[in-house]
């Protein structure tokens, strides 16, 4: 996917690590960060299908691998993932190190 971290973001929260069969129901859903905020999915291990679905971006699918980029969640992009077999990932969530004007 041809998406970039912007500069000045830094990791604010990290989820649990999540298989194929502790994946919340809502992360296989179409669902979006709240603004200003951006994500990062990383697998650790197997393969997971990122798909950017929300309609002001073109249809997406991104499979990522341990050895991969990982998926870039743009702030307020409806997106979901799927497991492709066996899989462990986690998503760390970022945003602007800066408070509001300070950029």
């Amino acid at each position: 996917m041809n998406s970039q971290l912007p500069p000045g973001l830094s990791v604010y929260k990290r989820t649990p690590t999540f298989t194929e069969d502790s994946l919340p129901r809502g992360l296989s859903a179409d669902h979006s960060t709240k603004e200003s905020v951006w994500g990062l999915i990383r697998v650790e291990e197997g393969r997971l299908l990122y798909m950017v679905t929300d309609p002001r971006r073109s249809y997406r699918e991104q499979l990522l691998l341990p050895d991969s980029e990982p998926g870039i969640v743009e702030p307020t992009i409806i997106h979901r993932v799927k497991p492709m077999g066996r899989v462990r990932f986690h998503v760390e969530f970022l945003r602007s190190e800066f408070g509001p004007g300070q950029a």
